[in-house]
């Protein structure tokens, strides 16, 4: 088992841009420090659900700042940007970093941003497969042209060219992205906002579709979730019950919509308590129990765990640190060792997927 943070850089009522990414900032110097496995960046924008808009910047940062841990996003929106631009950033990153650098990617949604961006809704639900082909084609080849309905460009040489493919991750919350990303052989990132029956399922449609499509049906994927280790349950509780549903209200309340339409979002209490019921949340007994449940029920080994939830920077710190301390070791012989550096592992087979 593999533990590592979460880091969406939200910003808490009353807080202002520059606390919270200070907050983003601190948590990953401390999670490199206490000998967690990663830092996952999210990536947001016009939104204050998470103030950072571009997670190859902040992971960049991360990796100057960190000297063991593995930095990935979680994800890069690739919809709203160029796939060959985003290729040459993880390129870069990934030897910069000497492999610590993983890329998560995602469809993102139908949002303002696809207007601010100059992208749309076609590019949204018909687009995203092409985009990921032509990334991974990127990480992989010498040399790379596009003749297709998205982009188009003459043949040009990879700078700078890895050596092997960055290790990279897609972000699923359907069917379709599943199969998508299976056929390409790519692990995923499923999101907190699931429990472990879905997450199971999700798994075992992955690992059907990847070795239809003759690859390895064992995936290296990612469970999203938040974390809150207290003395007590009733502690851990109370603390994301006094700092989550506020966040969540503003933060997912300032969505807009493409069409500009009205649309449904979760309520900020009831997915509070949702979050608590069946994430790590509670004494380091129950936050281990819980972790070891989930590993046994979908598979999944890889964590990325939201440890700012209380909105606070110094009870962050000690969250992530209460982490390391207090829960990795319950987890006995399931927590592996940490190793110097991520291995520079290539993913199987040709081409990409994506989220949604």
């Amino acid at each position: 088992m593999r533990m590592g943070t979460f880091v969406l850089a939200g910003q808490y009522p009353g807080q202002s841009d520059a606390e919270a990414l200070r907050r983003a900032v601190r948590s990953a110097e401390v999670a490199d420090e206490v000998g967690l496995d990663g830092v996952w960046v999210a990536e947001h924008h016009f939104v204050p659900y998470g103030v950072c808009p571009s997670a190859v910047t902040l992971a960049a940062l991360l990796l100057g700042r960190t000297r063991r841990i593995r930095v990935g996003t979680a994800i890069s929106i690739l919809t709203t940007g160029h796939p060959v631009a985003l290729g040459e950033q993880t390129s870069l990153l990934h030897l910069a970093s000497e492999g610590r650098f993983t890329l998560g990617v995602g469809r993102g949604g139908p949002w303002v941003d696809l207007e601010v961006f100059g992208s749309g809704v076609e590019e949204l639900t018909h687009g995203f497969p092409e985009s990921l082909d032509l990334l991974l084609r990127w990480l992989r080849e010498p040399r790379v042209g596009a003749d297709g309905d998205w982009y188009r460009f003459r043949e040009v040489p990879v700078v700078p060219r890895p050596e092997t493919q960055p290790p990279m991750v897609v972000a699923c919350t359907s069917p379709g992205t599943v199969r998508l990303a299976a056929e390409r052989g790519l692990p995923m990132l499923l999101g907190m906002h699931i429990g472990d029956e879905e997450k199971s399922e999700m798994v075992a449609l992955w690992r059907k579709a990847a070795e239809e499509a003759g690859h390895c049906p064992d995936g290296d994927h990612v469970s999203a979730g938040i974390a809150q280790v207290a003395d007590s349950h009733t502690e851990a509780v109370e603390t994301l019950r006094r700092s989550l549903p506020g966040w969540l209200r503003r933060g997912l309340g300032a969505h807009q919509t493409l069409d500009g339409g009205p649309r449904k979002m979760r309520d900020p209490l009831a997915y509070t308590e949702l979050l608590c019921e069946i994430h790590p949340v509670g004494n380091p007994q129950l936050c281990a129990d819980r972790l070891t449940a989930t590993m046994e029920r979908t598979g999944i080994t890889r964590f990325a765990l939201l440890a700012e939830g209380s909105g606070d920077m110094a009870v962050t710190e000690t969250n992530v640190r209460r982490l390391a301390a207090d829960v990795l070791p319950l987890l006995g012989n399931l927590a592996g060792p940490v190793e110097a550096a991520a291995p520079e592992t290539a993913v199987s087979s040709p081409a990409a997927p994506a989220t949604g």
